[in-house]
């Protein structure tokens, strides 16, 4: 009987769990930073509802940053565990990523591309008090960047192509309050981490890269003055 994938995004609240197990998904969400007290009693009502147990894990993808120090180190860890221990395949991707992934193939974006073929996708996550992250997906390839709310609304005015915005502003909010309707804005559904896309990530190799190092852009003094 194939093993089952095993998805997890700690790098912020809320916790975000998916089983995939003979094609069926199992999700679980828990509002709260403190994930390292979070995972594994969720995890328990997750293989609960599954019949499953961790030694059925053969894959499992996590969300290796930006956000929070500590929630990123948990999955970091936790992934080098079923590694180890189980024997999983280790899958990541960045925020960035998965964000870019589900816009990229939603019907919004389609429609505007066709209108703006030199266009490009301008992901957007709101990093820490008036700071921003950004990276914009063109064939510059360049990584994303941590800017303050000033340097980032001058950078997206100042890059020469159309751009597609997709991301989240503080708590999570649309991005509508931010740009005043500068940009064409990807829908909100899609700038949350679905964990059907990351089951669906696990099916390609390229993901498998680098699956265990960390995007960490904060500062880290900013992690003494996190809310506890």
């Amino acid at each position: 009987m194939p093993g089952c994938t095993l998805v997890m995004d700690s790098s912020a609240s809320p916790l975000l769990l998916g089983l995939e197990k003979e094609g069926k998904l199992y999700t679980a969400r828990r509002k709260g930073i403190k994930q390292e007290k979070l995972l594994f009693p969720a995890l328990h009502v997750l293989f609960t509802k599954a019949h499953a147990q961790l030694q059925d894990v053969s894959r499992i993808f996590i969300i290796r940053g930006p956000g929070r120090f500590t929630g990123i180190r948990i999955a970091l860890t936790f992934a080098s565990m079923m590694q180890f221990l189980n024997k999983s395949e280790v899958y990541s991707a960045t925020l960035f990523e998965v964000i870019y992934e589900q816009v990229f193939h939603s019907r919004r974006f389609k429609t505007w591309q066709k209108a703006h073929p030199a266009g490009a996708i301008a992901v957007v996550l709101h990093a820490f008090r008036e700071e921003y992250f950004l990276q914009i997906f063109d064939d510059k390839n360049a990584g994303p960047q941590w800017l303050s709310r000033q340097e980032l609304v001058a950078q997206l005015a100042a890059y020469k192509n159309p751009l597609f915005v997709a991301g989240t502003d503080k708590d999570f909010l649309p991005l509508d309050g931010l740009l005043e309707n500068a940009y064409t804005l990807a829908d909100y559904k899609d700038c949350r981490v679905r964990p059907q896309t990351l089951v669906k990530l696990c099916q390609e190799p390229r993901w498998k890269q680098n699956a265990l190092e960390p995007l960490y852009l904060k500062p880290a003094r900013f992690e003494l003055v996190e809310p506890k």
